[in-house]
């Protein structure tokens, strides 16, 4: 049987906003990046194309997946729960207390790619 704890949910509610508020902030800056590392292979790629070189038009670039949808989701169900305190397992306080979801790993990673790139 799967440990257990009792949070009060307003702190919990605290902490997944702060949670949700960094994830969506990190998402934001990675996808800047994104977006100026597609511009950048779009304008090599023209200058390959005017240049008579060929032209590899596949991109390879892995996109940020933007997850404030889940985030949203736990709080909405958060602010309708009638109760003072919450029960969670230790995976449910994983991901919401700890912010480590299924996709903590491929996001961090992808948002690393685009981090420091101007």
């Amino acid at each position: 049987m799967p440990a257990q704890t009792n949070i009060n949910k307003n702190e919990l509610l605290t902490i997944l906003e702060a949670n949700r508020a960094r994830h969506r902030d990190v998402f934001l800056a990675a996808q800047d990046g994104y977006r100026r590392r597609v511009i950048q292979e779009l304008d090599r790629r023209l200058e390959d194309a005017r240049a008579g070189r060929k032209i590899d038009l596949l991109f390879r670039l892995p996109e940020p997946e933007d997850h404030t949808a889940d985030y949203d989701r736990e709080i909405k169900m958060l602010e309708l729960e009638t109760g003072i305190t919450v029960v969670l397992t230790t995976r449910e306080f994983d991901q919401l207390v700890m912010d480590n979801w299924g996709w903590s790993g491929d996001f961090a990673l992808t948002s690393s790619a685009y981090a420091s790139h101007e």
